[in-house]
């Protein structure tokens, strides 16, 4: 009885000194995944998958800040996620252009109203052509509305993806 208390006694402690091998990878959206197991790592992500030992007494806090290399060193710039240019870039840039679409689409809907205003203006114009005229404006501004909304959405998501970038220590030329 002595004997198997003693081998309890001794796992319990001698399992707090253990330490486990940690694999992090970043997905495609920026997310951080951890796994103690690589074959629960996806494949597509076990070639930049990094291992970090971790005991049970360390702490896992904020990535320490990453000084950005000088441009003659000749090294890839990281964030401090292990991102870089390609990635941030790839993520900014359908929302940019989304915004650029909908601006467009804003310039051609206000130019549509701006002649529709002026082919009604001072003529004098039977009912049915002025609720003709007042539906196809409300048509107007509802489309201008939409495209409105959707650059706020762009730009919303440029500006968060901005202090995301600021968090992470990436360069602020990569969201241009």
């Amino acid at each position: 009885m002595k004997k198997v208390l003693f081998l309890l006694f001794l796992l319990v402690f001698v399992s707090s000194g253990y330490a486990a091998t940690i694999y992090r990878w970043v997905d495609e959206k920026g997310s951080v995944h951890f796994a103690d197991d690589y074959t629960l790592v996806p494949p597509q992500y076990r070639d930049q998958a990094k291992t970090e030992e971790m005991e049970d007494s360390q702490q896992i806090g904020t990535p320490p800040p990453v000084s950005p290399p000088s441009e003659k060193s000749g090294v890839v710039t990281r964030d401090a996620y292990g991102m870089g240019e390609d990635y941030w870039r790839d993520r900014v840039r359908p929302w940019q252009n989304q915004l650029k679409e909908a601006q467009a689409n804003i310039q051609s809907v206000d130019a549509r109203i701006k002649g529709l205003s002026d082919g009604i203006s001072g003529r004098f114009l039977s009912s049915t052509q002025r609720n003709m005229y007042t539906s196809q404006l409300q048509t107007l501004n509802g489309e201008k509305a939409r495209y409105e909304a959707q650059a706020n959405e762009a730009t919303e998501m440029l500006n968060k993806m901005a202090r995301e970038a600021e968090e992470t220590k990436a360069d602020p030329a990569w969201l241009k």
